[in-house]
């Protein structure tokens, strides 16, 4: 009963680390930006307003990430998408580009949630929501490359903005996936499956009854 009583405390403790470490480091960010934004004048009411989208994804992502169970999910995938939606259109008001919505949903959704997963499979050691997230950040990253390719190379979709980085980066990234891809199917490729089993054989077993007669 006390050892029952025990781990229980030491569980709770362990969660009120982790929420300290969420609220340290949201404190050190918000920090860092603000004294940047002063040292480089930047207004942030009107060049930094994606901020106000990025910061909720970034405390919803913390706070998920830091929760051991899968409840965490519950959060930290909605923090990854909105994070991921702010980011892009901290980098479409960067570069003019608001038409690349056009293929970039493809990094909110499937591509931040299989990101999320991967993050949390890491910090957890949860190694099927690793392979599961890879996947589908994979996925993501292959659409947003793909629609991106067609909509910038063959339609030209933002030839009336500002700036043709789009337009040069997207072979670049499609040679790039190519060549991960090559690389990843002709090295031999390491079995998870034994870890599992390891994983499997290391849980202690409840005792079998014993035989009746």
């Amino acid at each position: 009963m006390n050892d029952r009583w025990q781990q229980r405390g030491d569980r709770s403790d362990d969660d009120a680390r982790r929420g300290s470490l969420v609220v340290g480091l949201l404190l050190v960010l918000l920090g860092i930006f603000f004294l940047a934004s002063e040292q480089l004048r930047f207004d942030v009411g009107r060049d930094g307003w994606p901020i106000f989208v990025i910061a909720p994804g970034v405390f919803l992502l913390l706070v998920g990430l830091a929760i051991p169970h899968e409840g965490g999910l519950g959060a930290a995938i909605p923090g990854g998408i909105i994070t991921t939606v702010g980011l892009i259109l901290a980098a479409q008001a960067a570069t003019d580009t608001y038409a690349s919505w056009a293929y970039a949903w493809a990094l909110v959704a499937p591509g931040s949630v299989g990101a999320t997963l991967t993050l949390y499979g890491l910090l957890h050691r949860r190694w099927d929501l690793l392979d599961a997230g890879l996947r589908t950040a994979a996925v993501g990253l292959g659409l947003f490359i793909g629609f991106g390719l067609f909509f910038e190379n063959v339609v030209g979709i933002d030839e009336g903005s500002r700036t043709t980085a789009l337009r040069n980066a997207m072979p670049v990234l499609a040679v790039g996936l190519g060549i991960v891809i090559v690389i990843m199917n002709v090295l031999p490729r390491r079995s998870r499956e034994g870890g599992y089993a390891s994983d499997a054989s290391n849980r202690t077993e409840p005792p079998a009854p014993p035989a009746a007669g």
